[in-house]
C-alpha cells in the first residue's frame, strides 16, 4: 500500500485520510494540507488499501473518490462509512449523479467536495465538515445543481452525468452500478442523449460534448 504522510506532531491536527486513484492529484492535496498545518494526512490509491489503513488508525475526514479501484458504487461507500467508525466520510469526486449523492447521504456521508473546487479551499471546508456539518456545494458548477438545459443543447443533469461516464469509457453495466440504477435506465439515457445530440452512437456523443465543450 501506497502512503503519503504530512505530520507536524501536534495531537490536535484533523486527521484526514485522502483515497483516490489519480495519484498526483491525492498527493497534491495532501501536500497542500500538510502545508497549512493543523492537518495530518494519508493517501491511498485503491478501496482494498482504504480499508486496511481505517483498519490500522481512526481518522477524523475521510475524502473518497468514487471511482477509484474497488469501489462499486453505493455498497463500497457504506463499506467506508462502517470502516470510519467516528470519522467522516465524504465523497471527493468531479461528477456525481444526484440520486447518488442522496443516497450516500442517507447511508452517512456527510457531504460532497468536488474536485473541481479551488484546494486552497480545502481546508476550511474539511474544518467545517469536522464540526459536525453537512457541507454540500450549491451552483451550477457543481453535482446535485439543477442544470440549465439551453446551455448544454438540451441535456438534464442525469444525461450530462451517464455522458461523462460513457465518455471515460464506463460501460452501461459499471454505469448502472455507479448510479444505483438498471442497465435499461442507462441505455434509455443514452438513447436520449444521442438524440439530442444528433449522435449514431455513444462515442460519436462523447466526440460531440468535447466539441461542444460539454464535458
Amino acid at each position: 500500500m501506497n502512503l503519503n504522510e504530512h505530520d507536524d506532531d501536534n495531537s490536535t491536527n484533523l486527521k484526514v485520510a485522502i483515497a483516490d486513484d489519480h495519484k498526483l492529484l491525492a498527493d497534491a492535496v495532501s501536500s497542500m494540507l500538510g502545508g497549512e498545518g493543523g492537518f495530518e494526512t494519508s493517501c491511498c490509491y485503491d478501496l482494498e488499501s482504504l480499508l486496511k489503513l481505517l483498519g490500522r488508525s481512526q481518522f477524523d475526514i475521510v475524502l473518497l473518490d468514487l471511482r477509484m479501484p474497488g469501489m462499486s458504487g453505493l455498497d463500497s461507500v457504506a463499506q467506508v462509512v462502517r470502516a470510519a467508525k467516528d470519522g467522516y466520510v465524504v465523497l471527493f469526486t468531479g461528477q456525481v449523479d444526484k440520486h447518488v449523492l442522496d443516497k450516500a447521504l442517507e447511508l452517512g456521508v456527510r457531504g460532497l467536495i468536488a474536485k473541481t473546487m479551488p484546494l486552497r479551499s480545502l481546508g476550511s471546508i474539511i474544518e467545517f465538515i469536522s464540526s459536525g456539518q453537512i457541507f454540500v456545494p450549491v451552483g451550477a458548477d457543481f453535482p446535485g445543481a439543477t442544470t440549465d438545459v439551453d446551455d448544454n443543447h438540451g441535456l438534464n443533469d442525469k444525461e450530462l452525468y451517464v455522458l461523462r461516464l460513457a465518455a471515460d469509457g464506463m460501460t452501461n453495466k459499471e454505469i448502472a452500478l455507479d448510479m444505483g440504477a438498471t442497465e435499461v435506465i442507462v441505455k434509455m439515457h443514452m438513447r436520449a442523449i444521442c438524440k439530442k445530440l444528433g449522435a449514431r452512437n455513444r462515442a460519436h456523443a462523447a466526440i460531440i460534448s468535447r466539441e461542444r465543450s460539454l464535458l
